[in-house]
């Protein structure tokens, strides 16, 4: 194993280790979500921004992932609709409670949502935060405190309140990503190479989806699990969670 790939190994497995610790907040966050799904009620998930969005994808429709999930996939963010745009829509005011709108979101009490991003202090992000707490909805956020307390204020990236993800939220799951996302150095690169922010943020989803079936299980509740489609008998083991949630999750269709 060459040098670049041992150091980018280690570097990431002492990542994860760190959001493991995160044991305490992940059970906080789980316990809302469990409490949600007992109910009856979907979790609503958003990755506000690029290649945050993957964090929502994650959480969606995945073999082994829970089924009421309800996946905030707004294309305006989506990097197939173009890099750039995905930036200047980010950092567009009040961008992010209209997705918010038409997705439904916070409509009913006492609604979950979970808000995914690397840096935590973008515009959109931001917005989704307050506004979820002014429609009194439960809030947990997925993101690292390193871009929110080096990036100053006034920085084109930030909200214009200056605020952090992980200030706002009722329960905020560190994914201890870097400044700057990448970690590899290499001679005569003017930058570093090999970003990790969607193994933190894949690694912390997968942490809070384990110890929420635990939960769900705890409290008597059936766990609600996608079965791979790519399995024998997968399609039928799903069809009739697709029925039923494809009337209350609108990428199910």
């Amino acid at each position: 194993m060459n040098k670049e790939f041992a150091f980018f190994k280690d570097t990431v497995v002492e990542i994860l280790e760190k959001i493991a610790n995160e044991e305490q907040n992940i059970k906080k966050a789980a316990d809302i979500m469990a409490k949600s799904i007992a109910q009856d009620k979907i979790i609503h998930v958003i990755g506000t921004g690029g290649h945050s969005n993957m964090g929502a994808e994650e959480m969606f429709w995945r073999a082994g992932g829970l089924i009421p999930i309800n996946a905030i996939l707004d294309p305006g963010i989506n990097l197939v609709h173009g890099a750039r745009r995905t930036t200047i829509l980010e950092r567009t005011p009040g961008y992010g409670i209209k997705v918010m709108d038409a997705y439904n979101v916070g409509k009913t009490p006492d609604e979950t949502i979970v808000i995914i991003n690397a840096c935590g202090i973008n515009t959109m992000t931001i917005d989704v935060a307050l506004e979820a707490k002014k429609r009194k909805m439960n809030t947990i956020g997925i993101t690292s405190t390193s871009f929110a307390t080096q990036v100053p204020a006034g920085h084109p990236s930030r909200h214009p309140s200056n605020k952090n993800l992980h200030g706002l939220v009722d329960v905020f799951i560190d994914n201890h990503q870097p400044i700057g996302d990448a970690v590899i150095e290499l001679e005569g690169a003017e930058q570093k190479v090999a970003p990790v922010s969607t193994i933190c943020n894949s690694f912390a989803i997968q942490l809070l989806v384990i110890e929420t079936v635990k939960k769900i299980l705890e409290l008597g509740k059936k766990s609600l699990i996608w079965r791979s489609a790519n399995m024998p008998g997968g399609d039928e083991a799903n069809r009739k969670y697709f029925e039923e949630y494809s009337k209350r999750i609108k990428h199910l269709l």
